[in-house]
């Protein structure tokens, strides 16, 4: 692998995936559990180890208030954006957070930005291509939902910093989903791709014409997706709670969020099941020995969860309409994001665009292969990718208040980015020497109605009457969407600017820090990370010496190999529980040598055994390792 090799990465409210070209051809990097999906999800284990994806999974249900999940709806937002969610996750904040603060989510004794926990998935997707490609990994293009605002792109961009990686390029997901149609498809024409993921819905308009991917109209809302359908299932089922059994959850969410995690495992596995089954079966324990059950025809889900899905119709209509088109003149309708699986989500889409949606490429992964491509662009390109262009636009029109509160839209929405435009203003009053400058996003007409990005100060501008003063506004949005503001009086030349730092987003300097602490614990953390896989592989040994002790084969081994292997069974048993790596590493080689034969006679026994013609019961399978499987010899060494 080449030390500049730039991976690309999906990073998800529900599950995350790194991938890179491999050939002409974009490839998912597995995880060291072989599947490729990460789950966005962060927990705390019983020693206050961080840790991610499937093996944190458990602590949803176990200990839920030690995991974190779906924190891609957090990101660059405040308290008062998230009270809704806040209903439902048993998230603790900080008990000392101030209005306009970056959000901070308790986890264990420390607590934790969303930027920050998105940095623990990141740095597991760089572990996993690291572990693949056997050297670093420092550099990534990283996708963010086409609607994502400044404050939201800012904060992924933090969450790259923190994780160690240097991100090239944000990429809008529905775009990157282009990407890798476009290179299966190797197609002209106008392209819809239709995005519901977890927590975020996009619908992008693209035109692709002989390897240039234009996006000509965008739309969408960052706060729309799976995530709420599995809310309105989980309210739905602690109504019937309540009123059937008599037991209202909702009183004390972090008491009861044991509960509440099974009752959402149990509706995320429903409305899965309905997306190939007719029917599907809640069945939840719950406290005192109840246990709560309802069969949900799809005919009934899929009435519940329409007025969810109507609400994607609104932005696939503007888009169509910014981009000047009408559904029949699309082309090809990619589907992108778990779930658009949904069937009733598929039929809509059919109905809304006039032709059956693409399904060809992996709704989880398409996302993520995208993003390897665009990688690819940007190191160079293979012979595939090197005549591709990418051609984004910005999601919302940026602007400044000007009196009356007005907003003075400076840079449209569905604009191409990079993009850069400048407007003039003059003063109101006689002798102003400072210039008020507020920075908005948003479509509204009134600066109140739209989003505040930053403010800052025009100083010093010479005495002179309204009027007069010339003020230069310059506006520039990198390839990542990303904004800087300039002001000028031009008669003077007194100039100021600002790289926009967004409401709740993280100032450089904390940044830093959280990098800065992520090296200086690494070392401590890398040993700790191994003390535990160690005690692991441990365990895995022992456990399998007792079964092995059970066997007939223990009793051919000579009383001298049997005491030999009881005495390191000790040794190690001793080892596990200290805090000494080395030790632990030692006793599991010198157990793994002195079992060896063990191993082999098992082995003989279960080839002598299945020869004669009779096969293992359960009862076998109990009593020891798989005979006959390398395995049963892998358990030892």
């Amino acid at each position: 692998m080449s030390s500049d090799t730039i991976v690309g990465i999906d990073l998800g409210t529900t599950n995350s995936l790194v991938a890179y070209m491999q050939g002409d051809s974009p490839v998912v990097i597995p995880g060291e559990d072989g599947l490729n999906l990460v789950p966005s999800v962060v927990a705390l284990d019983e020693n206050n180890q961080v840790i991610v994806g499937n093996a944190a999974r458990r602590y949803l249900i176990e200990t839920p208030e030690r995991a974190v999940y779906s924190v891609k709806r957090l990101m660059g937002r405040g308290v008062e954006d998230i009270q809704d969610e806040l209903k439902l996750f048993p998230f603790q904040l900080a008990a000392d957070l101030h209005p306009g603060e970056v959000l901070r989510i308790k986890l264990g004794e420390r607590t934790y930005t969303p930027p920050e926990i998105s940095a623990l998935v990141l740095r597991q997707l760089k572990r996993n291509a690291e572990r693949f490609f056997g050297a670093p990994v420092t550099q990534a293009v990283i996708t963010v939902p086409a609607y994502f605002n400044d404050a939201q792109r800012q904060a992924t961009k933090d969450a790259g910093r923190i994780a160690g990686l240097n991100v090239l390029r944000l990429v809008n997901e529905p775009t990157a989903a282009s990407l890798a149609y476009g290179l299966d498809k190797k197609t002209n024409g106008i392209v819809a791709v239709y995005d519901l993921g977890g927590g975020t819905f996009d619908i992008s308009i693209l035109k692709l014409h002989d390897g240039i991917f234009e996006v000509i109209a965008t739309n969408g809302d960052t706060h729309l997706g799976g995530d709420d359908i599995d809310n309105l299932l989980i309210a739905i089922a602690l109504d019937d709670i309540r009123g059937d059994l008599g037991l209202d959850l909702r009183k004390d969410a972090r008491r009861n969020g044991e509960a509440v995690a099974r009752i959402r495992k149990a509706v995320i596995e429903a409305k899965i099941a309905l997306s190939s089954q007719p029917t599907a079966k809640l069945e939840v324990d719950l406290p005192g020995g109840k246990k709560y059950q309802r069969e949900i025809p799809l005919e009934m889900f899929e009435q519940m969860v329409q007025p969810i899905i109507d609400r994607t119709v609104g932005p696939c209509k503007q888009a169509l309409k910014d981009a000047g088109l009408k559904p029949e003149q699309i082309d090809e309708v990619v589907l992108v994001g778990g779930s658009t699986r949904i069937p009733k989500v598929r039929r809509l889409v059919r109905d809304l665009f006039k032709r059956v949606p693409h399904t060809d490429l992996n709704p989880d992964e398409v996302v993520a292969l995208g993003a390897a491509v665009q990688a690819n662009i940007l190191g160079g390109g293979s012979d595939i990718t090197k005549e591709m262009l990418l051609l984004d636009v910005t999601p919302l029109s940026l602007g400044i208040e000007v009196a009356g509160g007005v907003t003075d839209k400076v840079i449209l929405r569905n604009s191409t980015v990079p993009a850069s435009a400048t407007q003039y203003y003059t003063t109101q009053v006689d002798g102003q020497a400072n210039v008020a400058i507020h920075v908005l996003q948003g479509e509204r007409e009134l600066a109140r109605d739209c989003r505040s990005l930053a403010r800052f100060d025009l100083k010093g501008v010479p005495p002179m009457p309204a009027g007069m003063p010339r003020i230069e506004v310059k506006f520039l949005i990198d390839a990542n969407g990303i904004l800087r503001v300039s002001a000028r009086e031009q008669r003077s030349g007194k100039e100021a600017q600002i790289d926009v730092q967004p409401s709740y987003g993280l100032t450089d300097e904390q940044v830093e820090n959280m990098l800065l602490e992520s090296f200086d614990f690494a070392e401590e953390d890398f040993r700790q990370r191994q003390i535990i896989e160690a005690r692991r592989e441990a365990d895995t040994i022992l456990t399998a010496l007792a079964k092995g002790k059970k066997s007939p084969a223990w009793q051919d081994l000579t009383d001298e190999e049997r005491r030999n292997v009881a005495t390191l069974e000790k040794s190690l048993v001793a080892a596990k529980d200290g805090e000494d790596y080395h030790a632990i590493r030692g006793s599991i080689d010198a157990l793994n040598e002195a079992t060896m034969r063990l191993a082999e006679l098992m082995m003989d026994t279960a080839v002598s055994t299945a020869l004669k013609g009779k096969a293992m019961d359960d009862t076998d399978l109990e009593e020891g390792p798989r005979a006959g499987h390398p395995v049963a010899k892998a358990e030892f060494e």
